[in-house]
């Protein structure tokens, strides 16, 4: 059986897998981080999303052993670790940007990666950005507004201390 060696939200873990695991299946089932659903497993809706190395990717469609070596964020990893909320889900929050709030998780991956790219994206930019990700409660406008918002909160912020600074490159160390 395969062996894998992955950093996830900032705990390195060692563990054999099966080859056909998939990465949203090994974060769920193995080790707990159920803030990532499993949505519709075809990578239709996006709900599923983590960063993989900084880059936001649909777990349904990468195995766990493609994440050998690398640096994977959950939206479990994204807080200050103290309880305090990282700007997109505080913005998220205010905003109202969710309901049923299955899709949320993978939005503000999704969201985060856009905002690493572009920090200070349009509106058209910010839907753009998020056209993989479902959600079948809202009209997307709260969305929209939560992202902006927390853009905004994470350019004031000193280079470095954003919680949403995140390297864009990682691996496992």
């Amino acid at each position: 059986m395969p062996r894998v060696r992955v950093k996830v939200d900032g705990a390195t873990y060692r563990d054999e897998v099966e080859p056909r695991l998939l990465l949203v299946h090994y974060l769920r089932e193995r080790l707990g981080k159920v803030g990532t659903p499993v949505g519709c497993d075809t990578t239709n809706c996006g709900a599923c999303t983590v960063l993989m190395d900084g880059l936001s990717v649909k777990s349904c469609s990468v195995l766990a052993v493609q994440a050998d070596e690398r640096e994977i964020t959950t939206i479990e990893g994204l807080g200050a670790g103290n309880g305090e909320l990282h700007p997109l889900q505080r913005a998220f929050h205010e905003e109202h940007a969710l309901q049923c709030g299955f899709c949320t998780p993978g939005m503000i991956m999704a969201a985060l990666d856009l905002l690493r790219e572009n920090p200070d994206p349009s509106d058209a930019q910010i839907r753009e950005g998020l056209e993989g990700n479902l959600c079948r409660c809202t009209g997307y406008q709260n969305i929209v507004r939560a992202v902006r918002r927390a853009a905004g909160e994470m350019r004031r912020a000193p280079a470095g201390e954003a919680p949403g600074a995140l390297p864009r490159k990682g691996g496992v160390a």
